[in-house]
Order: C-alpha cells, then structure tokens, then sequence
C-alpha cells in the first residue's frame, strides 16, 4: 500500500469538483469525470477499502446512466416526441457550442427540436409542447446524472473517512 498523501486527496477533490460544475453545465461529461477521478484515487490507495470505492463509484456511476436514459426515454415517450427529434437537437446543440461558446448548446438545442417538431407536427402550440416535454427530460437527465455523481462522492468521503 502505497501512502499518496494529501496531494492525491485535493488533486481528486478538484477533478470531482469540475465534474460535478460539469453535470450541472453539460459541457463537460462531469458524471465520469467524478467517477473517473474517485476509481483513480481508488486503484493508487492500493488497499482493499480503495477498491472497494472503485467498485461502489463504477456501479453507481453505471447505474445513473442507464437510469437517466431510460427515465428520459419515458418521459419523451409519454409526451409522443421522437427520437429523430432530439438526435436534431444534439447535432445543433452540438454546432451551437462551436458557434456561440456554451450558450449557443441550449440555444441551438431549444431551436432544433422545436424546429424539427414544428415541421413534424404543423402548429406551434403541439410543437412548443414537444420542445417543453424535451426540455424536461434533459432537466431529468441532469438530476439523475447529478444524484449519481453525488452518491460517488458520498462513497469517496466514506473512504477518505474510514482509511
């Protein structure tokens, strides 16, 4: 067992930081920046609580992503909004992000699926309700995304505690 130090401690809590800015801004992939960081510190504390983190932070970190896709999937499928419509969306949020740095991802995301839902469905009232339904899951999304990478944290701090 390798003594890492304090360093390897902040150095970790300043990456989960970032990860977590990153959930709650979506620029970032922050939910495996989180767990990235906490399996990192896990392996090189070389002990058995150390891999006992990594493996609490990957299934929960597993767990929250498929759970924020198939809530979100739910969600738009409750609402009646395609898939094809948000694959639109992500490709313009996407080119946003490049076209007006951070703001233009929602901007360029809201426009696509409402574009592409006012196409599909011909009237603005159904189509603003599609894009509303759209922004809901993405809101889901993020606080699924963001309760997984807490619970990693929580297990992060049980090791940091108990070593």
């Amino acid at each position: 067992m390798i003594d890492w130090g304090t360093e390897l401690d902040l150095l970790t809590g300043l990456l989960v930081l970032v990860g977590l800015v990153g959930v709650v801004v979506q620029v970032l992939p922050g939910a495996l920046l989180v767990a990235g960081a906490v399996v990192l510190w896990g392996v090189l504390q070389g002990s058995a609580l150390g891999w006992g983190v990594v493996a609490a932070a990957v299934a929960i970190t597993v767990v929250a992503q498929v759970a924020k896709y198939l809530l979100a999937g739910r969600h738009l499928q409750r609402g009646g909004v395609p898939n094809r419509t948000l694959v639109w969306g992500g490709i313009a949020g996407v080119v946003g992000f490049f076209v007006i740095p951070v703001v233009g991802l929602p901007l360029f995301f809201v426009g696509a699926v409402y574009l592409a839902e006012r196409l599909r469905l011909g009237e603005h009232a159904a189509a603003w309700r599609s894009t509303v339904r759209a922004l809901q899951a993405t809101g889901l999304t993020i606080l699924v995304e963001l309760a997984g990478a807490l619970l990693v944290v929580g297990a992060w701090g049980v090791g940091l505690l108990a070593r």
